[in-house]
């Protein structure tokens, strides 16, 4: 290729619980066009050797903060979006190459596998012969379309997902290395296998800190340093989701048939082998298990995951079942008895009274199950306001309200808290604070570092961590965990996925 290749960049990322009453709207989603997609990302700024490799047009991207289903207009307004806006991209810059940004685990109102059909739709405009480069979470999912329309795909390979940039910065990298070198090698695009793992497990038993996941992902770069092999991935996929493709993947690409068939082999059977072996990061129970647990450990802090409602993995954020839980006892009734932190529980309302009131004057709000009221009614508290935050860009206003010793944190709009930077802002001090409760599967690398202890709370909501009490039926079957019994051993074979410019032929599996 004699010139620089030209390369668009588009891509939406939910996360999307079924199992969450909640819906999500397109302004969570906060998309960026145009110059603003380079500005997000480091590697593509000006002085880059990626930059300097290809021309980057930013057509539109959106990220959301996990949650329930995607309202079905407000997602065909941004695809209608992304399609004008590469339309006009096209129409003065003929592209070479599209990097796919998206997550893989969102749902939308009466559709299926919403990647591969927004793909579909970029198709449509983009033509057959461009190629596409998808970067993902590891939990994600592929279906066998996604695998076809894509060219190129790769996923985190950590989970926190501390990678998440090195990847995305991965997929552009393969991308141009295809684009640069297929002139001169003849090679038009890469080969893809693909094997589906009947495995479906949260992300909270599969974390790459631990065995087997570690050993499980530390595969993967082996498989990549093969000869003829351009990227191997291993995908978890989303547990809190009802639809068939969801299912854990691997997914090797590469030059050689035989190459990325043995590479895909080893990874899907080192994952059936150790399929058992999964367990949760932390110590698991009941949310009044994990206080009794706090209350009797001389760690602090200790940390407890509220985890059925987390809000990082799809969970409304509303839910006031630990909350209501923890106002019940009696060991913090009191301001001398040992400090709580509760993070959080929105509630507009109530953020209303407490702007009004102001720092230090005792009110009584109600927050919280506006939304998902499933498992508990809403809560109200009187106590002292300690704090008050204004300009957070999910949140837009925090407070703090002090109910005895527990000091609860209150959002207008919902927000997840994974940094010490979100207490410290609020006047608050988890290091010094007897319990952390957080709204949280595992705990992300600064809460992580920062916990003398720490337990997961197996509490109700739209991502409950006891995936029978959801009620999966669409998925397909029998698959590991919900199916303890398997009366064959799965196919394994990794099957070869036709170019994208090729049909796909047999029916999805």
């Amino acid at each position: 290729m004699s010139q620089r290749p030209v390369i668009a960049i588009a891509g939406l990322a939910c996360e999307t619980s079924t199992f969450s009453p909640a819906r999500t709207l397109g302004r969570a989603f906060h998309p960026r066009r145009g110059p603003e997609v380079i500005e997000k990302y480091a590697f593509l700024h000006n002085g880059t050797p990626l930059a300097d490799v290809a021309d980057w047009k930013g057509a539109l991207i959106g990220h959301a903060l996990p949650g329930g289903i995607v309202v079905r207009a407000d997602f065909e307004q941004l695809s209608r979006e992304i399609l004008e806006r590469l339309a006009a991209i096209v129409a003065s810059n003929p592209i070479d190459g599209l990097w796919y940004d998206i997550h893989g685990a969102m749902c939308v109102d009466g559709m299926e596998d919403v990647e591969a059909e927004l793909l579909r739709r970029i198709r449509s405009v983009i033509g057959p012969d461009v190629l596409v480069s998808a970067s993902m979470d590891l939990h994600g999912n592929v279906s066998r379309e996604l695998a076809h329309q894509t060219d190129l795909i790769t996923c985190y390979r950590m989970a926190p997902h501390e990678d998440a940039l090195e990847t995305k910065e991965r997929a552009c990298r393969n991308l141009i290395d295809v684009l640069t070198s297929r002139t001169d090698t003849g090679r038009r695009r890469p080969l893809k296998a693909w094997v589906p793992i009947p495995i479906l497990l949260p992300g909270e038993q599969t974390s790459t800190r631990n065995e087997p996941a570690k050993s499980l992902y530390s595969l993967v770069p082996e498989i990549e340093a093969m000869e003829n092999v351009l990227d191997a991935a291993i995908w978890v996929g989303y547990a809190w989701a009802d639809e068939p493709r969801n299912h854990a993947v691997v997914m090797v690409t590469g030059w050689d048939k035989g190459a990325v068939a043995t590479g895909a082999k080893r990874l899907a059977s080192l994952f059936w082998r150790v399929h058992k072996d999964f367990h949760f990061v932390a110590p698991t129970g009941s949310f009044s298990e994990c206080i009794d647990n706090a209350l009797a450990s001389s760690n602090r802090p200790f940390f407890i995951s509220d985890s059925g409602d987390n809000p990082t993995a799809g969970g409304s954020g509303d839910v006031t079942f630990g909350l209501n839980e923890l106002l019940k006892r009696a060991e913090f009734a009191k301001e001398a008895t040992p400090p709580v932190i509760y993070a959080s529980i929105p509630g507009p309302q109530a953020i209303d009274v407490i702007t009004k009131a102001g720092v230090g004057t005792t009110v009584t709000v109600t927050a919280g199950a506006q939304v998902d009221n499933l498992h508990a009614g809403p809560v109200t508290m009187t106590g002292r306001i300690h704090s008050i935050r204004y300009g957070d860009p999910d949140a837009e206003i925090e407070a703090v309200l002090q109910v005895g010793s527990v000091f609860t944190i209150l959002t207008k709009f919902r927000k997840p808290y994974h940094h010490e930077s979100d207490f410290v802002g609020l006047d608050l001090n988890p290091r010094v604070t007897d319990i952390v409760i957080v709204k949280i599967g595992y705990l992300e690398p600064e809460l992580f570092n920062m916990a003398a202890d720490w337990m997961i709370a197996l509490t109700p909501g739209g991502v409950d961590q006891d995936l029978q009490r959801l009620g999966h039926h669409r998925i397909l079957r029998p698959m590991w965990p919900f199916d303890k019994t398997f009366y064959r051993a799965p196919d394994l074979t990794p099957r070869l996925i036709p170019f994208s410019n090729e049909d796909l032929g047999t029916p999805q599996e």
